[in-house]
């Protein structure tokens, strides 16, 4: 490689929500740095929470995300009530899983069709895209607008939703309208199934890798609002314990925070949900991941667009079948008995494993607050994958090509930046 030192600045990284950069510095052929720079400001939710009423914390944190509000609002949810010692009916658990199955739906069809499909595709945006493949952008907004739709079944609207409570729902939908939406959700199982396949088929580059995996993992059913946090090392441990083998740091370049297992990076979201819990996924899910003739568990971490459509498809059966046996509660939520003491949730953001911990006083006050996203969770693992992934692509591709690899990368992840800060500007420096 003729020596050479190359700056290249991107203002920002399309395709993802928040604002970060890439330094990537390149000596002899080999790469001497590189590091993932979060520069959005530091947002400081959890302070905003302390001082706050346990009821007003749901629709607070609902706030830190427009893409996921569910998951944020579920999490707060579960750790609020263990604070409380109660645990929700088993009508306000299978609406919780309804709920959140409108947020994979939304979150997952927006970024397999809008975000990630481009780049598989050689497009700059999905508005090239749209015209070669008109009909699968239009299947992506249908299914967008589904999730949307399934939201505000629960939520009273779609977009930073208001209908969760501590103990459960302020409203519970009539049986009109939960048959209304059994209708679009059974109208939209023909699409998933076909979104199923044409994923299998993009052409993704086969890029194996050695990580670990982290995610939930409930008694019964695919993880979604509960369960235990496993890992492929063998970990097995309650979410009361997650501060005992998970440590968030601090670097220099980063306004997020890099979270590590056991002083070592790990990846939580659909690809590693669905290597830990193959066994289950809803039998005619596993049908069509199995007709892929895709192997899972995958150590490709390109797989993580096919796990994500696997997941749509397992989000409108699981709808399915809660709603069917949908019946009018006498009241949608218990109200907390409010005492002292500290609790912890944590649910399946379609991003990955959403951890929360909450203080409160004997009055319900919250004293202490402390939130875990998917995205600062995958930091670390993010750098890991783009170090690996440039070396195996080649160093010495134009800057043009090594800038898209590493976009590629780093979307593929989905990360929400706005999210992990308690993206791309790319500096390429060769020597």
């Amino acid at each position: 490689m003729t020596e050479r030192k190359v700056s290249i600045h991107v203002p920002a990284l399309t395709r993802v929500e928040g604002e970060g950069s890439l330094r990537l510095r390149i000596e002899h052929g080999e790469i001497e740095e590189l590091a993932l720079t979060i520069f959005e400001p530091p947002r400081y939710f959890e302070k905003f929470l302390e001082g706050r009423r346990h009821h007003e914390v749901i629709d607070t944190v609902a706030r830190i995300c427009g893409i996921c509000p569910i998951a944020y609002q579920m999490s707060a949810a579960q750790a609020l009530e263990n604070a409380f010692g109660m645990t929700p009916s088993d009508w306000v658990r299978d609406m919780r899983r309804v709920f959140y199955c409108g947020e994979w739906l939304q979150s997952h069809a927006l970024h397999v069709h809008l975000l990630a499909a481009p780049d598989f595709l050689g497009f700059d945006s999905v508005v090239g895209m749209a015209e070669k493949y008109p009909d699968e952008v239009r299947r992506g907004l249908r299914l967008q607008g589904l999730g949307n739709r399934l939201i505000g079944l629960l939520g009273a609207r779609s977009v930073h939703p208001v209908g969760a409570r501590v103990g459960g729902f302020h409203r519970a939908p009539s049986l009109a309208e939960v048959d209304a939406m059994l209708d679009k959700l059974r109208g939209a199982l023909p699409d998933a199934e076909s979104l199923i396949a044409w994923a299998a088929s993009l052409p993704m580059p086969d890029d194996p890798q050695d990580f670990v995996s982290v995610a939930l993992r409930h008694p019964t059913d695919y993880p979604m609002t509960e369960g235990r946090i496993v890992a492929d090392n063998g970990l097995d441990i309650d979410v009361a314990d997650y501060e005992s083998r998970f440590v968030e740091e601090h670097r220099a370049q980063s306004t997020a925070l890099f979270s590590l297992l056991d002083g070592q990076p790990y990846l939580v979201g659909p690809l590693p949900r669905l290597n830990l819990n193959l066994d289950r996924l809803p039998a005619s899910s596993r049908a069509l991941l199995d007709a892929t003739g895709v192997r899972f568990p995958s150590d490709n971490m390109f797989h993580s667009l096919l796990a994500r459509t696997i997941e749509i498809h397992v989000a409108l059966v699981e709808a399915i079948r809660l709603l069917e046996d949908y019946r009018v509660p006498d009241s949608p939520y218990a109200e907390p008995t409010v005492m002292a003491g500290s609790g912890c949730g944590a649910t399946e953001a379609p991003r990955g494993l959403l951890w929360h911990r909450y203080v409160v006083d004997a009055a319900g006050i919250v004293r202490g607050a402390r939130i875990v996203p998917p995205t600062s969770q995958n930091q670390a693992r993010i750098e890991v994958d783009l170090r690996r992934s440039l070396l195996a692509f080649g160093l010495d591709h134009a800057d043009d090509a090594l800038r898209l690899r590493a976009e590629t990368v780093i979307r593929n992840y989905d990360p929400c930046i706005s999210c992990a800060t308690h993206f791309l500007r790319l500096d390429v420096e060769r020597r």
